[in-house]
């Protein structure tokens, strides 16, 4: 397939800064952006690993749920507006406290998943959910949430402004001079903050495995805050490349690789996700073979392997001890953290066990692999003591 010419991409409104930057632009879901600057994917990788990286994900699909008449009663608005994205997804959005955030998967009927998300309650809005999306996937997304809304709640899209990520160990400490009053928030809260008069919404969340924060602003001060990020000699721009790395050694799933409308969370190893509340209601789309997966009824499972030798790219086949194929690489790459291949993929339950010697197929030929634990590399999330 010809890759999409420029004119047919869109743009995010750091475009031009990429440019000026020195990033090299490539098309993602719909999107000119940029996959790495001059400095290169590994420096990019270990820089956000070891500093900060400040990543554009303006193309992601930021929104607002919002209750067209709120009584004014937060917590009789919250579960009103719960109300509406429940049916939709598998988390107990009802239980979010004020400030809360939670990743969530939205599901077709069969238990497969159409998205992953985040669902957030704002604390300072009653009856009023911060959704974002994944870009590739946005407009359908959209559209279920809204026609889940009905005249009930409103669907305000916010993917026209900017959405920035910073992260990384140093993330907290320039965030501090920002935004003080974020650095108190914890992972996976969110809160709206003003900066130089302009609204911010901030959340302390990433794609990456690292401490840091993704920050919503308006399109017209996407620009100034970019820059004002990058003045600290700590922050480096980085592309998709890394992000694809850093999230890859970080165990995260992407949408439309790991997961898809055929996979279930129990098979995508995201059991977390699928809340105690709504587990014991049973009221979530696909819960017959969700629950009945959770009980072992599984055909496969997403794992970890370390694989010797060249890495093992997305399609590879994921081969038994004696060469017959099992499974397949679902993502794969080499981890600068770590020196070596990684990869995740699915195989079935009786091969998804930590330790086991298996192979991969990379261009015909036969590479030792082993189910590892994943993440490859430990989360450093902050979370704040109850």
């Amino acid at each position: 397939m010809a890759e999409a010419s420029s004119q047919d991409l869109k743009q995010t409104p750091l475009f031009e800064r990429h440019g000026i930057a020195g990033g090299r632009i490539v098309p993602f879901g719909g999107y000119a952006l940029p996959v790495q600057y001059p400095s290169g994917i590994m420096a990019e990788h270990k820089w956000t690993r070891e500093q900060a990286g400040l990543f554009d994900v303006s193309h992601m699909g930021p929104s607002f749920l919002m209750l067209t008449s709120p009584s004014g009663d937060a917590e009789t608005d919250h579960a009103a507006i719960a109300a509406i994205i429940e049916p939709l997804v598998c988390g107990d959005i009802a239980g979010l406290k004020p400030g809360q955030m939670r990743y969530t998967l939205l599901l077709n009927a069969e238990g497969g998943t159409i998205d992953d998300l985040m669902v957030g309650r704002q604390a300072d809005r009653a009856g009023s959910l911060y959704v974002v999306v994944n870009a590739g996937t946005k407009e359908n997304d959209f559209a279920l949430i809204a026609a889940a809304a009905g005249d009930k709640a409103v669907l305000r899209r916010a993917d026209s402004g900017g959405l920035l990520a910073l992260q990384g160990p140093e993330a907290v400490d320039i965030m501090a001079t920002l935004v003080p009053q974020a650095t108190q928030l914890g992972f996976m809260q969110v809160q709206e903050f003003d900066w130089n008069g302009v609204p911010l919404i901030i959340s302390r969340s990433g794609y990456t495995g690292e401490d840091g924060f993704e920050i919503l602003v308006p399109a017209h001060m996407a620009v100034a805050l970019w820059d004002e990020l990058l003045v600290d000699p700590r922050v480096k721009p980085i592309g998709l490349g890394a992000r694809d790395s850093l999230r890859l050694e970080a165990g995260l799933p992407l949408y439309g690789h790991d997961l898809d409308e055929s996979v279930s969370p129990i098979e995508a190893d995201l059991g977390f996700a699928v809340s105690k509340r709504r587990r014991e209601a049973a009221d979530f789309p696909g819960a017959k073979r969700i629950l009945a997966e959770r009980e072992g009824q599984l055909t496969r499972k997403r794992v970890g392997l370390v694989v010797e030798g060249a890495p093992a790219r997305e399609g590879a086949e994921i081969l038994d001890a004696s060469g017959a194929p099992i499974g397949v690489v679902t993502s794969g790459g080499f981890a600068p953290s770590l020196g070596k291949a990684i990869a995740m993929g699915f195989v079935p339950p009786e091969h998804a066990v930590i330790g086991a010697k298996l192979q991969v197929s990379v261009r015909g030929r036969a590479q030792s692999a082993e189910i590892v634990p994943t993440p490859f590399v430990p989360h450093r999330y902050f979370r704040k003591s109850a």
